[in-house]
């Protein structure tokens, strides 16, 4: 018999539709990918050459529970002079990528039955490792006027004597919103005032477009003090596949993750984590062009949807993703049980164009494309898009 705990858990929508994209792609079927949140771009090579030294000088051996000592010195330096927020060694864990990183977190702050605040739409897999870690994700539904950013007056409504932690994705996947300092201040004040926990998904932080981003942790000791910061190298130097994430938190905090990490997988690759090291290290020019290309397609790819009848969008000051309304096509397509589910279903069976639901989101009424794909790619799907739309009309 299984565990109960998968009774509750949904299936990720995001593998289902890679599964249909490569039944399809074995048929012979081009099909331009506009779901997979993964960068088009290489490791850098100076990272790459260090990870390959670290290879070649026998650095494959247990190392610290933690991290290894220089990439925590890195991220030090980094979280200082970039997000002005001043940690520790003892207050870093470098985990196997961002999705670890929470889990990990998440075994070490939670009992049974806490309830944590999920802001509307959330990145897919929170809820389920909140219910996997015995939690209880509290959907907390946003304003579209404030391109969904969870404001005091969304956490008052939610808050409850076993509200243990807020979860808070900035830059925001899937719709690329960016909160301003005065709107993390308002939102740090009231999870102070309640004894809650913010874990900061700054993932995205690297690729911003327009404001200057500002890390929680950085607004006062007190907001770093109930912070845990995840980050990681996956989005900011397309590490995808090399698993590196870390958080920042309080030593108490940091202590128990290092506790739960040791048993569960010692430490990362050493490899990977010289690699991410390297990125640190070398990178930053790398990063920032990676970044230009990425606004570039944003833009292409506003100027293209505007043109759309019938959907909208929220407007992405940062990561990497469109976040687009397709409301006013409801009436225009027959569906059962998710309006999202039927419209991509249609999308890529009938166009070729694979994008995610909205209700993988929390958000029945919104697919999410991503834009971290060839020029050509992201073309011809946007393309595919408004030649369905307008089948349906």
């Amino acid at each position: 018999m299984l565990s109960n705990k998968l009774k509750n858990i949904t299936p990720s929508y995001t593998i289902g539709i890679s599964s249909k994209v490569a039944q399809l792609q074995e048929k012979g079927i081009s099909i331009c990918n506009l779901s997979i949140g993964e960068p088009d771009f290489n490791v850098p090579i100076k990272a790459k050459d260090v990870a390959i030294d670290a290879l070649n000088n026998n650095k494959t051996k247990y190392d610290s529970v933690s991290g290894v000592n220089e990439l925590k010195q890195e991220i030090i330096r980094k979280l200082k002079d970039e997000n002005n927020a001043n940690y520790d060694l003892d207050e870093i864990v470098i985990s196997s990528g961002a999705k670890h990183a929470i889990t990990n977190t998440l075994i070490s702050i939670l009992n049974p039955g806490d309830e944590v605040l999920v802001p509307k739409p959330y990145w897919v897999s929170y809820p389920e490792m909140i219910k996997l870690c015995s939690g209880v994700p509290v959907f907390v539904d946003t304003d579209r006027k404030n391109n969904f950013k969870i404001t005091v007056s969304d956490i008052k409504k939610n808050i409850s004597s076993k509200t243990k932690m807020l979860f808070l994705s900035n830059p925001s996947n899937p719709t690329g919103a960016i909160y301003t300092r005065e709107e993390l201040e308002n939102i740090v004040d009231i999870c102070i005032k309640n004894n809650i926990y913010i874990l900061a998904d700054e993932i995205y932080e690297k690729i911003s477009y327009e404001d200057d981003f500002v890390s929680i942790a950085s607004l006062s000791s007190k907001a770093k003090d109930i912070t845990i910061t995840i980050n990681g190298f996956s989005k900011s130097v397309a590490m995808t596949g090399m698993r590196v994430g870390y958080s920042a938190s309080n030593k108490t905090i940091s202590r128990g993750i290092s506790t739960v990490q040791g048993h569960l997988v010692s430490h990362p690759s050493t490899i990977s984590q010289w690699c991410a090291y390297g990125a640190l290290k070398y990178c930053s020019n790398d990063i920032d062009d990676m970044v230009k290309i990425y606004k570039k397609k944003r833009d292409l790819a506003i100027d293209m949807l505007s043109k759309i009848n019938y959907i909208d969008y929220i407007y992405p000051k940062g990561a990497f993703y469109m976040f687009i309304d397709i409301s006013n096509l409801k009436n225009k397509l027959d569906y059962k049980d998710s309006f999202s589910v039927e419209f991509c279903d249609k999308l890529l069976s009938n166009n070729n164009v694979a994008a995610v639901p909205g209700i993988a989101f929390g958000m029945d009424d919104y697919i999410r494309i991503s834009y971290a794909c060839s020029e050509e790619n992201l073309v011809n799907g946007i393309k595919g898009i408004e030649e369905f739309v307008n089948s349906l009309l």
